[in-house]
């Protein structure tokens, strides 16, 4: 099992996911802590609150702002109900000074990619101007991208203010990604507005299949229309991402949306649309789209970057027609975003930079009140606010006339729910609604792939099932991913587990947990891993996060090579687990996992806590690369107890492993079975001594483990 591991520069490396099993473990097999969670608890609080923020501008007559008001000078309603003022704070933003320093800036300004929490930062977001430059790269031709980079230099270099922080986001076709955390400090944001520059980027072909489309032959009988449907939903809902990483600050939020157009395919889109906008209202971000095609004259017939179009509509003005509507459509989208969520859109321009001054100046000296709604129903409904000023007749107010409630997870659609899990996916910060653990272990395929198994342990009394007593339908939700130490993806995991148990297999889920198991194929180096699982009847989640080695095997000749070593109590066979990807039996997969033999699979321990009365069973993999014939090697157990783990308790018998060994891998399988009954209950450190007498090589691997009665 990997516990850690250090970071190490590494090439951009290939991976491959595997099958995955979902286990109902024995009563025997309860970990440490699970039988305690078991236990019932007669009392349960539930405290349920809404905190709505409204930045509200407040000018006189002379359009200069009023300062100096106090929360009884406002009178808030909501949907015609009075609430009751909790925060008052007045934003001012000064004229004068010089950007901070880098040494003024938090921490994390400096470290990891991310938006820094208010919580985290202080008063960092006090009296300052929020913008954010989003950049929407999979949209955009090369000269697109070029004339808004070069628009975001500008604003930073002429025409950003002192009070100004500035944050760069970009979305590139994979995900969102921060580029520049809020800062004041121009260098940091030249650099990152630079990166960008000489990034790998790829515009997705605008097709909605009229009559300005290329006349191109399809050999699938299909057009690429169906895609773009695909693809806009696509940039909208990386747009709500954006959005969705900028709502823990609660002070208001301008975001440059920098597009080359955004059109929308009839309805199709409609409802990533309003998600979108939802999502900017709760998070109180006003978009300000940038068209960045600027102002433009376009030939009749499309300019050189496209095919011309075929049939009679060249001639009877029918496609010019089209290629001008197709625009116009673009920017009626844009023009929605801005006007739903009170921001400007920017068209029909060539110096983009002033849409940015747009933005900038939109936001000026406000006041940021906060209310707990007074209906604390998670309905997901829209709520109209109305905010009045006492004593201040000829007053001009603005703020957000409405906002979408928080929907409770009983109310989620299915979009919903897939939404909860990528944004908690994005979430620096783990949810531990759910207990989660969880093992990696290695095994090498050939010089250059290793196989790496995961099992996650999750208590089956945390499971709403159990608690309801069984005969009822289950599911519970994976999604994971392995990151490199550079940040980039390597594999992605998402399953989907449905299962139904009578009143007697509840009955052991309330004090059993179940295992899930899946693989991947990667290669040596560093890695981090982030597994979720969600329970989709009550919506808890549960966060894994660590970081693993997978060491180079091939570079350890003057030690025995060894996998790493799993410690199990339980080999399930496929027909008794709870489920089953239909492609993990699929013979080639069962190759390539050393866990998987004769119609089962060896479940890790994962929290290696193990009764008396259960066998311990060790499985190993030594290999022998280069040999020409298998050498016979010799392996025994161990268990030490004391200081330092010094005192031998109890050592197997050796056996002697021999088999015939088989390209690429040249593996030896180990694998033994350690009754643990005449051991008494407590800590222990387990080893196993593999040793090669043949060719003077040995190896070695401890680990602890715990004995229960």
């Amino acid at each position: 099992m990997i516990r850690g591991g250090s970071r190490q520069a590494g090439r951009r490396r290939r991976a491959k996911a595997a099958a995955g099993l979902l286990a109902l473990l024995s009563a025997g097999a309860v970990g440490g802590g699970t039988r305690a969670a078991a236990q019932s608890h007669p009392y349960q609080f539930q405290a349920n609150s809404q905190l709505v923020m409204e930045a509200v501008t407040v000018t006189g007559a002379d359009g200069a702002p009023i300062a100096g008001l106090t929360a009884s000078d406002f009178v808030v309603l909501e949907n015609g109900v009075p609430q009751r003022l909790a925060i008052c704070e007045y934003q001012q933003f000064s004229a004068a000074g010089a950007p901070p320093r880098a040494s003024a800036l938090p921490p994390s300004a400096a470290a990891a990619p991310g938006i820094t929490p208010e919580s985290a930062a202080g008063d960092y977001y006090r009296n300052r101007r929020l913008l954010v430059l989003y950049f929407d790269l999979t949209s955009m031709s090369v000269s697109d991208q070029l004339r808004s980079l070069q628009a975001a230099q500008k604003y930073i270099t002429t025409e950003m203010q002192p009070s100004d922080l500035v944050a760069i986001l970009a979305y590139e076709g994979t995900a969102v990604e921060v580029k520049q955390d809020f800062t004041a400090d121009r260098g940091r944001l030249e650099h990152a507005i630079a990166k960008l520059v000489y990034e790998d980027v790829l515009g997705y072909d605008e097709n909605p299949n009229d009559a300005a489309t290329p006349d191109t032959g399809s050999a699938w009988g299909q057009d690429d229309s169906e895609f773009f449907i695909f693809n806009t939903n696509r940039q909208l809902s990386a747009l709500q991402t954006a959005v969705q990483m900028l709502a823990p600050i609660s002070e208001k939020k301008s975001l440059v949306y920098f597009a080359s157009g955004l059109p929308l395919n009839g309805l199709d889109n409609q409802a990533q649309l309003a998600a979108t906008e939802a999502a900017a209202l709760r998070a109180n971000v006003a978009l300000f789209p940038v068209d960045a095609r600027g102002l433009a004259a376009a030939p009749p017939l499309g300019d050189a970057t496209q095919g011309s179009p075929g049939g009679l509509a060249m001639y009877n003005g029918a496609a010019a027609e089209a290629l001008a509507g197709r625009r116009v459509r673009s920017q009626d989208t844009l023009y929605a975003l801005a006007a739903d969520t009170g921001g400007r859109a920017f068209f029909n321009n060539n110096d983009l930079s002033a849409g940015i001054v747009r933005a900038e100046r939109a936001i000026a000296n406000y006041y940021l009140l906060g209310y707990y709604s007074s209906d604390a129903a998670r309905d997901g409904r829209y709520r109209r606010v109305q905010i009045r000023l006492r004593g201040h007749p000829g007053a001009r107010l603005a703020y957000r006339p409405g906002y979408y409630a928080a929907k409770a997870f009983r109310k989620f659609t299915a979009a919903d729910k897939e939404r909860q899990l990528l944004d908690a996916l994005l979430l620096p910060d783990p949810i531990t609604d759910l207990t989660i653990d969880l093992e990696v272990n290695y095994f090498e395929l050939d010089s250059a792939e290793y196989f790496v198994p995961i099992a996650a342990k999750i208590p089956g009394s945390e499971l709403a099932l159990a608690k309801a007593g069984g005969a009822e339908k289950a599911q519970i939700d994976f999604i994971g991913e392995i990151k490199d130490p550079f940040g980039n993806t390597i594999a992605n995991l998402r399953d989907k587990i449905a299962f139904k148990l009578d009143r007697s297999s509840a009955a052991q889920l309330a004090k059993s947990p179940i295992e899930y198991t899946a693989g991947f194929t990667l290669l040596p180096g560093a890695y981090a891993i982030k597994l979720l699982a969600r329970d989709d009847a009550t919506g808890h989640i549960g966060t894994y996060l660590a970081h693993f080695t997978i060491p180079n095997l091939a570079q350890s000749s003057p030690v025995l090579a060894l996998s790493s070593v799993v410690l199990a109590s339980q080999r399930v066979p496929f027909t008794a687990a709870l489920y089953n990807v239909k492609a993990a039996k699929n013979e080639r997969q069962q190759a390539a996992n050393p866990l998987v033999y004769g119609g089962g699979e060896l479940l890790p321990s994962v929290t290696r806590v193990f009764s008396r009365t259960q066998t311990l069973q060790v499985f190993a993999q030594a290999y022998e690369r280069g040999a020409k014939t298998a050498e016979p090697l010799i392996a025994y157990f161990g268990f030490y107890r004391g200081l330092e783990a010094r005192r031998l308790v109890l050592e197997t018998p050796t056996i002697t492993v021999a088999a015939p060994l088989r390209p690429p891998a040249y593996a030896l399988p180990i694998r033994l079975s350690v009754p643990l009954g005449n051991l008494a209950p407590g800590p222990y450190t387990c080893q196993l001594s593999v040793l090669d007498p043949a060719g003077h090589k040995a190896a070695f691997w401890r680990a602890p483990l715990w004995i229960i009665p």
